[in-house]
Protein backbone atom coordinates (compact mmCIF):
# COMPACT_ATOMS: atom_id res chain seq x y z
CA UNK A 1 0.00 0.00 0.00
CA UNK A 2 3.11 2.10 0.56
CA UNK A 3 4.12 2.62 -2.87
CA UNK A 4 0.21 3.11 -3.91
CA UNK A 5 0.73 5.93 -1.55
CA UNK A 6 3.85 7.87 -2.88
CA UNK A 7 2.72 7.29 -6.40
CA UNK A 8 -0.49 8.84 -5.47
CA UNK A 9 1.35 11.57 -3.47
CA UNK A 10 3.60 12.45 -6.53
CA UNK A 11 1.09 12.86 -8.99
CA UNK A 12 -0.95 15.52 -6.57
CA UNK A 13 2.00 17.26 -6.88
CA UNK A 14 2.68 17.31 -10.71
CA UNK A 15 -1.12 17.78 -10.97
CA UNK A 16 -0.71 20.78 -8.53
CA UNK A 17 2.23 22.23 -10.05
CA UNK A 18 0.94 21.96 -13.56
CA UNK A 19 -2.37 23.61 -12.52
CA UNK A 20 -0.49 26.37 -10.70
CA UNK A 21 1.58 27.01 -13.70
CA UNK A 22 -0.94 27.23 -16.12
CA UNK A 23 -3.15 29.43 -13.45
CA UNK A 24 -1.15 31.13 -10.91
CA UNK A 25 -4.45 31.80 -8.86
CA UNK A 26 -4.15 28.37 -7.89
CA UNK A 27 -1.54 28.67 -4.86
CA UNK A 28 -3.48 31.55 -3.48
CA UNK A 29 -4.10 31.30 -0.14
CA UNK A 30 -7.82 32.26 -0.68
CA UNK A 31 -7.93 29.44 -3.20
CA UNK A 32 -5.88 27.05 -1.05
CA UNK A 33 -8.34 27.26 1.87
CA UNK A 34 -11.37 27.04 0.00
CA UNK A 35 -9.99 23.92 -1.39
CA UNK A 36 -9.03 22.55 1.65
CA UNK A 37 -12.45 23.75 2.83
CA UNK A 38 -13.58 21.10 -0.05
CA UNK A 39 -11.62 18.53 0.86
CA UNK A 40 -12.75 18.46 4.68
CA UNK A 41 -16.34 18.37 3.94
CA UNK A 42 -16.05 15.45 0.78
CA UNK A 43 -13.36 13.88 2.71
CA UNK A 44 -14.78 13.44 5.84
CA UNK A 45 -17.33 10.57 4.86
CA UNK A 46 -14.85 9.31 2.31
CA UNK A 47 -12.96 7.64 5.08
CA UNK A 48 -16.53 5.54 6.19
CA UNK A 49 -16.76 4.56 2.48
CA UNK A 50 -13.38 3.35 2.16
CA UNK A 51 -13.78 1.18 5.50
CA UNK A 52 -17.25 -0.14 3.75
CA UNK A 53 -15.64 -0.73 0.60
CA UNK A 54 -12.37 -2.72 2.31
CA UNK A 55 -15.39 -5.13 3.67
CA UNK A 56 -15.98 -5.73 -0.07
CA UNK A 57 -19.51 -3.71 0.24
CA UNK A 58 -20.55 -0.39 -1.22
CA UNK A 59 -22.52 2.19 0.41
CA UNK A 60 -24.86 4.09 -2.46
CA UNK A 61 -27.35 6.04 0.28
CA UNK A 62 -24.84 8.91 1.37
CA UNK A 63 -26.04 11.45 -0.66
CA UNK A 64 -29.71 10.63 0.22
CA UNK A 65 -28.63 10.21 3.77
CA UNK A 66 -27.31 14.06 3.55
CA UNK A 67 -30.79 15.41 2.55
CA UNK A 68 -32.54 13.50 5.52
CA UNK A 69 -30.39 14.14 7.98
CA UNK A 70 -29.73 17.83 7.32
CA UNK A 71 -33.31 18.95 7.01
CA UNK A 72 -34.10 17.31 10.29
CA UNK A 73 -30.89 18.75 11.75
CA UNK A 74 -32.18 22.40 10.71
CA UNK A 75 -35.67 22.22 11.76
CA UNK A 76 -34.11 20.51 15.43
CA UNK A 77 -32.10 24.20 15.61
CA UNK A 78 -34.61 26.12 14.02
CA UNK A 79 -37.93 25.31 14.90
CA UNK A 80 -37.12 23.35 18.09
CA UNK A 81 -34.50 25.54 19.14
CA UNK A 82 -32.78 22.31 20.39
CA UNK A 83 -28.81 22.74 21.97
CA UNK A 84 -26.60 22.32 18.89
CA UNK A 85 -24.15 20.12 20.36
CA UNK A 86 -27.56 17.45 21.12
CA UNK A 87 -28.54 18.19 17.83
CA UNK A 88 -24.80 17.47 16.43
CA UNK A 89 -24.73 14.31 18.47
CA UNK A 90 -28.38 13.51 17.63
CA UNK A 91 -27.50 13.59 13.92
CA UNK A 92 -24.35 11.24 14.36
CA UNK A 93 -26.10 8.89 16.52
CA UNK A 94 -29.21 8.78 13.65
CA UNK A 95 -26.63 7.70 11.02
CA UNK A 96 -24.97 5.26 13.02
CA UNK A 97 -28.59 3.68 13.63
CA UNK A 98 -29.30 3.55 10.45
CA UNK A 99 -25.98 1.91 9.49
CA UNK A 100 -27.54 -0.79 11.73
CA UNK A 101 -30.13 -1.23 9.98
CA UNK A 102 -28.09 -1.60 6.92
CA UNK A 103 -26.09 -4.35 8.30
CA UNK A 104 -29.09 -5.89 10.00
CA UNK A 105 -30.36 -6.53 6.23
CA UNK A 106 -26.51 -7.30 5.18
CA UNK A 107 -25.80 -9.71 7.80
CA UNK A 108 -28.50 -11.46 9.02
CA UNK A 109 -30.75 -11.17 6.05
CA UNK A 110 -28.14 -12.12 3.43
CA UNK A 111 -29.03 -8.68 0.94
CA UNK A 112 -26.59 -7.76 -1.33
CA UNK A 113 -25.05 -4.24 -0.41
CA UNK A 114 -25.56 -2.46 -3.90
CA UNK A 115 -29.46 -3.92 -3.45
CA UNK A 116 -29.87 -2.42 -0.02
CA UNK A 117 -28.41 1.01 -0.16
CA UNK A 118 -29.86 1.68 -3.41
CA UNK A 119 -33.15 1.23 -1.44
CA UNK A 120 -32.02 3.47 0.96
CA UNK A 121 -30.55 5.98 -1.42
CA UNK A 122 -34.74 6.06 -2.91
CA UNK A 123 -36.13 6.16 0.50
CA UNK A 124 -34.07 8.74 2.44
CA UNK A 125 -34.68 11.60 -0.16
CA UNK A 126 -38.47 10.32 -0.56
CA UNK A 127 -38.61 10.58 3.44
CA UNK A 128 -36.48 13.58 3.23
CA UNK A 129 -39.14 15.03 0.69
CA UNK A 130 -42.15 14.53 2.51
CA UNK A 131 -41.10 15.81 5.72
CA UNK A 132 -40.20 19.38 3.90
CA UNK A 133 -43.59 18.88 2.11
CA UNK A 134 -41.09 18.97 -1.15
CA UNK A 135 -39.94 22.50 -0.09
CA UNK A 136 -36.34 23.94 1.00
CA UNK A 137 -35.11 23.94 4.54
CA UNK A 138 -33.39 26.65 5.57
CA UNK A 139 -32.62 28.89 8.78
CA UNK A 140 -34.57 31.97 9.52
CA UNK A 141 -33.28 35.39 8.46
CA UNK A 142 -30.70 36.55 10.97
CA UNK A 143 -30.64 32.93 12.72
CA UNK A 144 -27.03 32.54 14.01
CA UNK A 145 -25.23 30.27 16.11
CA UNK A 146 -21.85 31.53 16.44
CA UNK A 147 -20.39 28.61 18.66
CA UNK A 148 -21.34 25.64 15.97
CA UNK A 149 -20.39 28.30 13.18
CA UNK A 150 -16.93 28.91 14.63
CA UNK A 151 -16.65 24.98 14.89
CA UNK A 152 -18.15 23.99 11.20
CA UNK A 153 -17.38 27.25 9.05
CA UNK A 154 -14.83 28.97 10.62
CA UNK A 155 -10.98 28.92 10.09
CA UNK A 156 -7.69 29.37 12.01
CA UNK A 157 -4.84 31.33 10.67
CA UNK A 158 -6.75 30.37 6.87
CA UNK A 159 -7.22 27.04 8.14
CA UNK A 160 -10.96 25.55 7.66
CA UNK A 161 -12.09 23.71 10.83
CA UNK A 162 -13.51 21.18 8.50
CA UNK A 163 -10.23 20.32 7.24
CA UNK A 164 -9.16 19.90 10.76
CA UNK A 165 -11.98 17.92 11.73
CA UNK A 166 -11.16 15.87 8.56
CA UNK A 167 -7.29 15.14 9.66
CA UNK A 168 -8.42 14.34 13.51
CA UNK A 169 -10.72 12.10 11.99
CA UNK A 170 -8.52 10.57 9.71
CA UNK A 171 -5.65 10.09 12.50
CA UNK A 172 -8.38 7.92 14.52
CA UNK A 173 -9.67 6.09 12.11
CA UNK A 174 -5.76 5.52 10.63
CA UNK A 175 -5.72 4.26 14.59
CA UNK A 176 -8.14 2.16 14.15
CA UNK A 177 -7.57 0.64 10.82
CA UNK A 178 -3.54 0.16 11.02
CA UNK A 179 -3.17 -0.55 14.67
CA UNK A 180 -6.05 -2.25 15.80
CA UNK A 181 -7.15 -6.21 15.54
CA UNK A 182 -10.62 -5.20 14.01
CA UNK A 183 -8.43 -2.94 11.83
CA UNK A 184 -6.63 -6.38 10.68
CA UNK A 185 -9.92 -8.20 10.92
CA UNK A 186 -11.59 -5.63 8.94
CA UNK A 187 -9.00 -6.74 5.97
CA UNK A 188 -9.00 -10.05 6.50
CA UNK A 189 -12.79 -10.57 5.78
CA UNK A 190 -13.03 -7.79 3.00
CA UNK A 191 -9.91 -10.70 1.36
CA UNK A 192 -11.93 -13.79 2.07
CA UNK A 193 -15.36 -13.77 4.26
CA UNK A 194 -15.20 -17.54 4.54
CA UNK A 195 -11.62 -17.87 5.03
CA UNK A 196 -12.18 -15.40 8.10
CA UNK A 197 -15.20 -17.05 9.28
CA UNK A 198 -13.12 -20.51 9.87
CA UNK A 199 -10.34 -18.90 11.70
CA UNK A 200 -12.66 -17.68 14.35
CA UNK A 201 -13.49 -14.31 13.68
CA UNK A 202 -17.06 -12.96 13.82
CA UNK A 203 -17.05 -11.51 10.19
CA UNK A 204 -20.69 -10.36 10.67
CA UNK A 205 -19.88 -7.97 13.71
CA UNK A 206 -17.03 -6.97 11.68
CA UNK A 207 -19.17 -5.73 8.50
CA UNK A 208 -21.74 -4.19 10.49
CA UNK A 209 -18.76 -2.35 12.51
CA UNK A 210 -17.89 -1.31 9.22
CA UNK A 211 -21.39 -0.11 8.23
CA UNK A 212 -21.71 1.63 11.36
CA UNK A 213 -18.83 3.87 11.42
CA UNK A 214 -19.58 4.93 7.54
CA UNK A 215 -22.82 5.96 8.70
CA UNK A 216 -21.89 7.71 11.61
CA UNK A 217 -19.55 9.61 10.22
CA UNK A 218 -22.34 10.36 7.22
CA UNK A 219 -24.38 11.61 9.98
CA UNK A 220 -21.28 14.44 11.49
CA UNK A 221 -20.63 15.00 7.51
CA UNK A 222 -24.28 16.09 7.02
CA UNK A 223 -23.93 18.86 10.08
CA UNK A 224 -20.94 20.58 7.95
CA UNK A 225 -22.72 20.30 5.14
CA UNK A 226 -25.71 21.95 6.46
CA UNK A 227 -23.81 25.01 8.13
CA UNK A 228 -21.96 25.45 4.53
CA UNK A 229 -24.71 25.38 2.71
CA UNK A 230 -27.20 27.19 5.17
CA UNK A 231 -30.13 26.12 3.24
CA UNK A 232 -31.01 22.56 1.83
CA UNK A 233 -33.24 21.54 -1.22
CA UNK A 234 -34.33 18.08 -0.36
CA UNK A 235 -34.83 17.00 -4.39
CA UNK A 236 -30.91 18.07 -4.96
CA UNK A 237 -29.05 18.19 -1.65
CA UNK A 238 -26.63 15.86 -1.99
CA UNK A 239 -27.34 14.54 -5.09
CA UNK A 240 -24.16 12.06 -5.97
CA UNK A 241 -22.36 12.97 -3.23
CA UNK A 242 -21.71 9.12 -2.78
CA UNK A 243 -19.57 8.93 -6.01
CA UNK A 244 -17.50 11.74 -4.59
CA UNK A 245 -16.82 9.06 -1.28
CA UNK A 246 -16.25 5.80 -3.66
CA UNK A 247 -14.26 8.08 -6.04
CA UNK A 248 -11.49 8.91 -3.28
CA UNK A 249 -11.10 5.84 -1.75
CA UNK A 250 -10.71 3.91 -5.00
CA UNK A 251 -8.00 6.49 -5.67
CA UNK A 252 -6.86 5.99 -2.41
CA UNK A 253 -5.90 2.34 -3.10
CA UNK A 254 -9.36 1.06 -1.94
CA UNK A 255 -9.63 -2.21 -3.81
CA UNK A 256 -13.28 -2.16 -4.77
CA UNK A 257 -12.84 -6.41 -4.40
CA UNK A 258 -12.12 -5.76 -0.90
CA UNK A 259 -9.29 -6.62 1.38
CA UNK A 260 -7.06 -3.69 0.82
CA UNK A 261 -7.07 0.11 1.74
CA UNK A 262 -5.36 2.71 3.87
CA UNK A 263 -6.92 5.60 5.23
CA UNK A 264 -3.33 8.15 4.12
CA UNK A 265 -4.22 6.89 0.68
CA UNK A 266 -7.94 7.95 1.03
CA UNK A 267 -6.90 11.04 2.63
CA UNK A 268 -4.40 11.76 -0.63
CA UNK A 269 -7.62 10.90 -2.80
CA UNK A 270 -9.99 12.79 -1.52
CA UNK A 271 -7.13 15.56 -1.96
CA UNK A 272 -6.62 14.92 -5.41
CA UNK A 273 -10.20 14.66 -6.34
CA UNK A 274 -10.82 18.33 -5.21
CA UNK A 275 -8.00 19.84 -6.82
CA UNK A 276 -9.32 17.79 -10.54
CA UNK A 277 -12.39 19.64 -9.55
CA UNK A 278 -10.40 22.66 -8.60
CA UNK A 279 -8.98 22.46 -11.99
CA UNK A 280 -11.67 21.91 -14.16
CA UNK A 281 -12.63 25.25 -12.58
CA UNK A 282 -10.03 27.51 -13.00
CA UNK A 283 -9.16 26.47 -16.36
CA UNK A 284 -12.55 27.21 -17.38
CA UNK A 285 -13.70 23.68 -18.53
CA UNK A 286 -17.55 23.37 -18.53
CA UNK A 287 -18.60 22.63 -14.99
CA UNK A 288 -21.22 20.20 -16.93
CA UNK A 289 -18.37 18.25 -17.10
CA UNK A 290 -17.49 17.75 -13.11
CA UNK A 291 -19.44 14.45 -13.06
CA UNK A 292 -17.42 13.01 -16.48
CA UNK A 293 -13.99 14.15 -14.91
CA UNK A 294 -14.99 12.25 -11.74
CA UNK A 295 -16.25 9.09 -13.71
CA UNK A 296 -12.96 9.04 -15.16
CA UNK A 297 -11.01 9.75 -12.26
CA UNK A 298 -12.95 6.47 -10.65
CA UNK A 299 -12.38 4.09 -14.35
CA UNK A 300 -8.56 5.49 -13.95
CA UNK A 301 -8.30 4.18 -9.89
CA UNK A 302 -10.39 1.03 -11.22
CA UNK A 303 -7.73 0.21 -13.85
CA UNK A 304 -5.10 0.97 -11.64
CA UNK A 305 -5.82 -1.09 -9.14
CA UNK A 306 -5.82 -4.12 -11.32
CA UNK A 307 -3.00 -3.58 -13.27
CA UNK A 308 -1.49 -3.53 -9.76
CA UNK A 309 -2.67 -6.52 -8.67
CA UNK A 310 -1.72 -8.59 -11.99
CA UNK A 311 1.35 -7.15 -11.62
CA UNK A 312 1.83 -7.76 -7.82
CA UNK A 313 0.38 -11.58 -8.53
CA UNK A 314 2.55 -12.06 -11.44
CA UNK A 315 5.46 -10.86 -9.53
CA UNK A 316 4.88 -13.67 -6.81
CA UNK A 317 4.14 -16.55 -9.28
CA UNK A 318 7.89 -15.51 -10.46
CA UNK A 319 9.50 -15.17 -6.90
CA UNK A 320 7.42 -18.81 -5.96
CA UNK A 321 8.59 -20.58 -9.28
CA UNK A 322 12.18 -19.35 -8.32
CA UNK A 323 11.98 -20.75 -4.71
CA UNK A 324 10.96 -24.21 -6.08
CA UNK A 325 13.43 -23.88 -8.79
CA UNK A 326 16.02 -23.28 -5.91
CA UNK A 327 15.12 -25.92 -4.15
CA UNK A 328 14.95 -28.46 -6.64
CA UNK A 329 18.78 -27.34 -7.39
CA UNK A 330 19.32 -28.11 -3.76
CA UNK A 331 18.11 -31.70 -3.69
CA UNK A 332 19.98 -32.79 -7.09
CA UNK A 333 23.20 -31.13 -5.67
CA UNK A 334 22.99 -32.91 -2.61
CA UNK A 335 21.87 -36.42 -4.44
Amino acid sequence: MLKKDISLLVLIVVIGLVTAFLNPRFISPINMSNTANLVGLFGLYAIGAGFVIITGGIDLSVGSLFALLGVIFIDLLGNYQLNWGIAVLLMIVAGMVIGALHALLIVKMKLQPFIVTLCGLLLYRGIARWYTGDGTAGFEFGQSFPALEWVTTGRTYGVPHSFVMFILVAIIMGIVLHRSVFGRYLCAVGKNEEAARYSGIQTGRVIAAAYIIASGLAGLSSVYFVMYTRSISPASHGNFYELYGIAAAVLGGCSLRGGEGSIFGIVLGAILLQILQNLVNLLGIPSSLNFAVMGAVILFGVLADQQFNLYRDWLRKRRRDSAIAQNSNSISNSL
